[in-house]
């Protein structure tokens, strides 16, 4: 019969299998390492994203312009309590998502629109330089 140590390739020295306190301790420390680069690299980023996804749903709001995770593009004319309510169309369709399916606020609606006043300095400050 094949003995354990033989299978596993552990050397039958006794001087081998007793182990030292370093080697352990080393041991140890490689866990430890391999489990904080699997947090920073993994586990912390997907949560951060998770926790960005979470504050966009619940800013959503009405007029806003949203995107579904399917690609359905519209408009959200009410914001209910688990889901939205999106216009898809100038005619008026509209379909119903629950907040967990938009996939994103479209950039165009988060920004605030310019004012007339910085159009108006904008025009002027192009006039000077003709």
């Amino acid at each position: 019969m094949i003995s354990l140590p033989l299978l596993i390739g552990a050397p039958t020295s006794a001087s081998g299998a007793s182990g030292s306190p370093q080697g352990s301790i080393v041991q140890i420390g490689m866990i430890v390492a391999v489990f904080a680069v699997f947090w920073l690299l993994i586990i912390r980023p997907q949560r951060k994203k998770q926790k960005d996804t979470q504050k966009m749903i619940e800013a959503i709001k009405k007029g806003d312009k949203v995107t579904s995770i399917g690609g359905i593009r519209g408009t959200v004319k009410n914001v209910m309590e688990s889901s939205v309510i999106v216009e898809v169309d100038n005619k008026g369709a509209t379909l119903e998502f629950t907040k967990s399916a938009i996939g994103s606020v479209d950039a165009a609606s988060a920004a605030p629109a310019p004012s007339k006043k910085a159009n108006s300095d904008e025009s002027e400050d192009s006039s000077e330089k003709k």
